[in-house]
């Protein structure tokens, strides 16, 4: 095995862990199947493609607290999801390689930011306070996050969360709803990415899959044992120099 695919694995099997007990585990395969050699493009749709398993299995773990907010089902939440999720995975193969390649580092800052916000800055919803959003401003806000997690993914689970408990939701129901939702909205990207990209890396998308799945597995053992607030700290400082490092060398 070479040394890029040794990486892959390792970073993969450390996402896996990181998703099930903080979230943000594509910081830590995006740059490791950038450093394999795949064009960033490409690592996205990959990243997007291997981690979806884990996903689902996640969303499916905790689907007995899904719930829709007040005034908005979640049948529509969704429909929603899944048609943005797919309109954001066709935005991203429209886009050409060059282009994405300077987008990138401004992708993965807001990325960073708004991990680094929801986890450290955002205040959350106190308990029996109206909600701070409406249904058709839901409906808009849930739309728009599906269509960036279908195109590039990064801090969705901590956007979702942030709308979801805005539009009423407690803060367990909507951490359990927004990763079915993460789910759904990859599941139209990567049907689409699998129908309609060219060529896909499927030894490195392997690589990253099988690892990641089985030490999601060990995340949620380790669940209550690790400091979520370091692992959090880790992420935002890997976002961190990721971001510099993308802006230095474009």
């Amino acid at each position: 095995m070479s040394w890029s695919l040794l990486l892959l694995v390792l970073a993969a099997f450390a996402a896996g862990v990181q998703n099930a007990l903080a979230g943000g585990g594509s910081f830590l395969t995006f740059p490791a199947l950038l450093v394999a050699g795949i064009d960033p493009r490409t690592a996205n749709i990959a990243s997007t493609i291997a981690l979806f398993p884990g996903q689902v299995t996640t969303g499916l773990a905790g689907r007995r607290h899904v719930a829709g907010a007040e005034g908005l089902s979640f049948r529509t939440l969704f429909w929603i999801s899944l048609i943005g999720g797919a309109v954001g995975a066709v935005l991203l193969l429209v886009t050409p390689v060059s282009v994405f390649t300077h987008l990138v580092p401004f992708l993965v800052l807001f990325a960073t930011l708004v991990f680094a916000w929801g986890s450290f800055f955002r205040k959350p919803r106190a308990e029996g306070a109206p909600p701070v959003l409406g249904r058709r401003a839901a409906m808009l806000v849930q739309g728009l996050i599906a269509i960036y997690g279908g195109y590039f993914g990064g801090g969705i689970g901590i956007l979702m969360l942030a709308a979801l408990t805005a539009a009423g939701l407690g803060v367990r129901v909507a951490g359990a709803t927004k990763n079915v939702l993460a789910a759904v909205m990859n599941a139209s990207a990567v049907a689409i990415f699998l129908l309609r990209a060219h060529t896909l890396p499927w030894l490195p998308i392997l690589c990253v899959a099988v690892p990641a799945i089985l030490s999601g597995q060990l995340g949620a053992l380790l669940l209550h044992r690790v400091n979520e607030k370091a692992l959090r700290v880790v992420i935002v400082c890997i976002g961190t120099a990721l971001s510099i490092g993308l802006f230095l060398r474009g």
